[in-house]
């Protein structure tokens, strides 16, 4: 049996296991996930500065989406007031989701990524952008075999998203410019795990190329 060092890199530890990689396929489409003012408002619980950092990169992104006709979906996040029953155990484990309902200035999109009218808005209420909703029933129809994923945060809904992602046979890319966490550390750890196991931490530019050349 493999020893353990605990002085050797993690990188280490994992290669030749845990080092695979997917690679784009044939027909992708990108994942907003959760870009709402609740991440980037100072004054919010949920303030996020690696969220700040990932939205002012969106831009280019998006821009190269829609101008090469590549499928754009944003997710939100909205309970309904009073209580945020829908919920469940969720907002219970983190009530400072709470303050996500309607009529919060918490909940607009962010203005870099507001969608387009003729772009799809999920609505979700956990963590995945899959569970409870219709998001993979939409790619299966689409003909997507490919999920780029962005958004917020790290730690939470994007890794949740990736995982359960594979799990429903989507080549899971996540854009590491284009995510954002609270602390860098969850955000790195994540990303590594979500490298390493569910998908593929690709860069803004190797998706730019991607998409202008598919």
């Amino acid at each position: 049996m493999q020893s353990f060092d605990q002085d050797t890199a993690a990188a280490d530890n994992y290669k030749g296991v845990w080092d695979g990689r997917l690679g784009f396929g044939s027909k992708a489409a990108l994942l907003v996930v959760d870009f709402m003012q609740g991440y980037i408002k100072p004054e919010s619980p949920l303030y996020a500065p690696g969220v700040v950092e990932a939205v002012a990169r969106m831009p280019a992104l998006l821009a190269c989406a829609r101008d090469t006709g590549t499928p754009v979906i944003h997710t939100n996040i909205l309970y309904q007031a009073p209580d945020q029953r829908d919920g469940g155990i969720w907002v219970k484990k983190a009530p400072v989701m709470r303050a996500m309902v309607p009529g919060s200035p918490y909940v607009e999109f962010c203005q870099e990524v507001v969608p387009q009218d003729d772009e799809l808005v999920i609505t979700k209420q956990y963590a995945s952008a899959f569970f409870g909703t219709s998001l993979a029933s939409t790619l299966v129809a689409m003909g997507v075999d490919t999920l780029i994923v962005v958004g917020c945060s790290t730690s939470g809904c994007i890794r949740a998203t990736a995982v359960d992602g594979v799990q429903h046979g989507f080549r899971m890319m996540v854009v590491r410019e284009c995510v954002g966490d609270r602390h860098p550390a969850p955000h790195e750890a994540n990303l590594f795990d979500i490298d390493s196991k569910y998908g593929d931490v690709v860069s803004l530019k190797e998706t730019l190329e991607h998409l202008q050349q598919a």
